[in-house]
């Protein structure tokens, strides 16, 4: 007589993992597709306004601006009411703030900052 002895294998046979291995080709195709965003937001500032900055359209003489001292209690808003009484403040904020390259809306009593001419004739 025989016997049959059914049992489970105690390991389970490993698969060694295989490694991610790049061509030429797709290091270049990932070096496309990493400079993509860049390439893109170059040509979208192009194409939206850089244009215009640079042919100097508009009333006044490009680069043109003036300078003020920021008073205590003077904030972004108050200051883009003054100077524009009759245009929308958040796009006088917006201008000053891009023309200062100020990272927040934050300001200090004694600080200069500039303000297109333009912004006046609004």
């Amino acid at each position: 007589m025989s016997t049959l002895d059914i049992t489970a294998p105690a390991f389970a046979p490993r698969v060694p993992a295989t490694r991610l291995r790049l061509t030429a080709r797709g290091r270049r195709v990932l070096a496309a597709l990493a400079a993509l965003p860049a390439v893109l937001a170059l040509a979208f500032a192009i194409v939206s306004g850089g244009g215009a900055l640079a042919s100097g359209e508009g009333g006044a003489p490009a680069g043109a601006f003036t300078q003020v001292t920021v008073l205590p209690g003077d904030t972004l808003w108050s200051i883009a009411q003054d100077a524009a009484p009759s245009a929308d403040p958040r796009d006088v904020v917006d201008e000053i703030i891009r023309l200062n390259a100020l990272s927040s809306g934050a300001l200090v009593a004694g600080q200069t900052i500039s303000l297109p001419v333009d912004i006046a004739s609004r």
